[in-house]
């Protein structure tokens, strides 16, 4: 089963995936996909804040924040690891349980990191925003580290989070049921 949908201007298929027996969502997946991911970079920055760095999580949203850090022709981006690094010192991390993952995450940032968001204009950026639970680790890396946070982005807002008014989003994805209809 597929939800075929428009995101910025070009048409995709996402496969549907199930979650519980009775909750199916469309898989968004941009790797891979250099059309949709530079077309939903620029879509995205045209809404975005004034912001002096980009922050996401490993690994869906890389893709994203590094085509949008190019287009903004910025070298600022950071990256919030699923593991620590020989490279990261002082390292301050967050957990968090995402609906696309079966266990609980930590991610991971060093004083590298911390360096670039004190003090900064944060924007936070993700392929998807679906229960909240990666942006709300990710804001409390950013909080930590000293930036202040100017917006949260993403390509597609799932089920419930279509509602919230402190994101920014390209376009809405429903959740399904099992039979693909949308719940």
């Amino acid at each position: 089963m597929f939800h075929e949908m428009t995101i910025a201007g070009l048409k995709r298929q996402l496969p549907l995936c199930r979650i519980t027996d009775d909750l199916y969502i469309g898989a968004f997946i941009m790797f891979g996909d250099v059309e949709v991911t530079v077309a939903s970079a620029r879509e995205l920055l045209a809404k975005a804040p004034d912001f002096d760095v980009l922050i996401t999580a490993e690994a869906k949203g890389i893709p994203l924040c590094y085509e949008m850090a190019k287009q903004a022709e910025t070298n600022n981006y950071v990256i919030a690891r699923k593991g620590p690094k020989l490279y990261m010192n002082n390292i301050i991390s967050t957990e968090v349980d995402s609906i696309t993952t079966d266990h609980v995450q930590t991610l991971y940032i060093g004083d590298t990191e911390v360096n670039m968001l004190k003090d900064k204009k944060v924007l936070i950026v993700d392929d998807v925003i679906s229960t909240g639970e990666s942006l709300r680790s990710l804001e409390n890396l950013v909080n930590r580290a000293g930036g202040t946070i100017v917006g949260r982005m993403a390509v597609l807002a799932e089920g419930e989070a279509t509602e919230r008014e402190d994101i920014i989003f390209l376009e809405k994805l429903p959740v399904f049921n099992a039979d693909g209809s949308v719940k």
